[in-house]
C-alpha cells in the first residue's frame, strides 16, 4: 500500500482546508485509513481515522466537531475536511493505513503499517 498527502498550506484561523490521501495498492478495500498529525516537538496525535467500508469514523477530542473523514473507494481517497482551523491545528499531517479483517479502525500510531508522507498544515492568529 502507496499513500500520498496533499492539500496541506497556510490558512488563518478559522478558516478550512481539506486534506487528500491517495491510495495506491491492491489492499485498500481492505485498509482503515487514518490520519494523524505532528507539531514541532510533540508526538504524533490521532485526528481521524474511517473503517474500510466508510461506515465508521473516529474522531480525535481536539478536533471533534471541526474535522470530518470521508473515503470514496471509486476514486481510491481518503478526505479530512478541516473547518474552523485554529493555531494549535499546525502540524504536519499524515495518512496512514491499517490492513485489517474487521471493519474497525484505530487510533493509534502504532495500529498502522504504511504511511505517507506528511503535509505541511499552518494557521496563522
Amino acid at each position: 500500500v502507496q499513500l500520498q498527502a496533499s492539500g496541506g498550506g497556510l490558512v488563518q484561523a478559522g478558516g478550512s482546508l481539506r486534506l487528500s490521501c491517495a491510495i495506491s495498492g491492491r489492499s485498500f478495500n481492505t485498509a482503515a485509513i487514518g490520519w494523524f498529525r505532528q507539531a514541532p516537538g510533540k508526538e504524533r496525535e490521532f485526528a481521524a481515522a474511517i473503517t474500510r467500508s466508510g461506515r465508521y469514523t473516529y474522531y480525535g477530542d481536539s478536533v471533534k466537531g471541526r474535522f470530518s473523514i470521508s473515503r470514496d473507494n471509486a476514486r481510491r481517497t481518503v478526505d479530512l475536511q478541516m473547518n474552523n482551523l485554529k493555531p494549535e491545528d499546525t502540524a504536519v499531517y499524515y495518512c496512514a493505513a491499517d490492513v485489517r479483517l474487521k471493519d474497525a479502525a484505530g487510533t493509534g500510531a502504532s495500529t498502522y503499517d504504511y504511511w505517507g508522507q506528511g503535509t505541511q498544515v499552518t494557521v496563522s492568529s
